[in-house]
């Protein structure tokens, strides 16, 4: 009882619209639904399939990312509100067309209030699976019409957002020669690797997965998952899961510049504060990681890719601002992102993400 009145109590001061759970025994099926804002339009954000250690886990993951996609829509200018979901099962062993059909299911009975697309743990191929039984969806590869798999535009932001951070903290743009540690080597990070590399970056990198493409396609440095995060580097950059910028791992960062794709990598909106305190410039991570929600955005107009790059690449005069008025206000990047968001249109209990 103690829990449902803090979940209701969180539901309330943050200004939750609805968090929906869905269950079938039958097919194995495990999921919620957060829908934080709908201001601007509808809750928009991708499903994640990971097998949480437990419901709480899960719940508080898709709390926070559907918050941070209200935020993203927001800061972006585009018309979407914030929502997420989550599936609590292991991608390689629970995954089936028949739970994907039934989540499918879930999504067409909030008629619209919540569209879906791809996250973690969840393919283009699956998404295929979950389009049989829902029409809201979006960013489905290989499909007419589709923006597809919206991690290349992803990585394209994290890239035009690092260049601004690179100028604001150096005078310059330009990443050549700078070292840069790339914490998780999966989609994006990958596409983000190719572009760092191609402009002559010196790329280290980590992943659990010890055989990553980047390493083998790109020949670059990998170290150990547990030393990636202090490295001797000009940047570091976060491309796996949630909070891992924290009070245990912000004094081993040695890098000037935080600017990732990972959602919520801010544990608390204190380590916010402690990065700037040690002179550490942050890239607020829902800013600077809004290419795959801006791509799959430009569906809703007639996908053109063209457009949806150049959309994108604005993430720079994003975080160029963003960094700007820190500096002016004397306030940590994050919470001048809130700001903007909040100026911009979305509605907020709450003064921090």
């Amino acid at each position: 009882m103690q829990t449902q009145v803090r979940l209701f109590e969180r539901i309330e001061n943050e200004g939750y619209e609805q968090v929906v759970f869905c269950h079938d025994r039958k097919v194995g099926l495990k999921a919620i639904v957060s829908i934080h804002d709908s201001t601007l339009g509808p809750g928009t954000g991708g499903c994640r399939l990971y097998p949480y250690t437990d419901e709480t886990a899960a719940v508080e993951d898709v709390l926070r990312l559907s918050k941070g996609m209200t935020y993203k829509a927001a800061i972006s200018g585009l018309k979407l509100g914030g929502a997420k979901a989550v599936i609590i099962a292991d991608p390689k062993t629970q995954k089936t067309p028949e739970l994907l059909h039934r989540f499918g299911e879930f999504v067409e009975s909030l008629g619209g209030r919540y569209i879906t697309a791809k996250d973690v743990g969840i393919t283009g191929a699956d998404l295929m699976q979950v389009r049989e039984r829902t029409r809201h969806i979006l960013g489905i590869e290989g499909l007419p019409g589709s923006s597809g798999d919206p991690s290349p535009l992803t990585a394209w932001g994290v890239y035009n957002g690092m260049k601004a951070a690179a100028r604001h903290v150096w005078g310059d743009a330009s990443l050549k020669g700078k070292r840069i540690a790339v914490q998780g080597l999966g989609y994006v990070s990958y596409s983000l690797v190719k572009y760092l590399v191609e402009e002559g970056a010196q790329v280290v990198g980590a992943d659990v997965d010890a055989a990553a493409r980047s390493q083998r396609e790109f020949g670059i440095e990998i170290v150990k998952p547990e030393e990636i995060l202090a490295q001797a580097c000009d940047i570091l950059s976060p491309n796996a899961l949630g909070s891992i910028i924290n009070a245990t791992t912000i004094p081993a960062i040695k890098a000037k510049i935080v600017a990732g794709a990972a959602n919520n990598q801010l544990a608390t909106d204190a380590d916010g504060f402690e990065l700037m305190r040690r002179g550490i410039v942050y890239a607020p991570d829902y800013a600077i990681n809004a290419g795959g929600l801006i791509n799959i955005y430009h569906e809703r107009e007639g996908y053109d890719a063209a457009r949806a790059y150049d959309h994108v690449a604005g993430i720079y005069r994003t975080i160029e601002e963003v960094l700007a008025r820190a500096d002016k206000e004397n306030m940590p990047p994050h919470r001048i992102a809130d700001r903007i968001a909040e100026e911009r249109g979305c509605r907020s209990a709450t003064t921090s993400c």
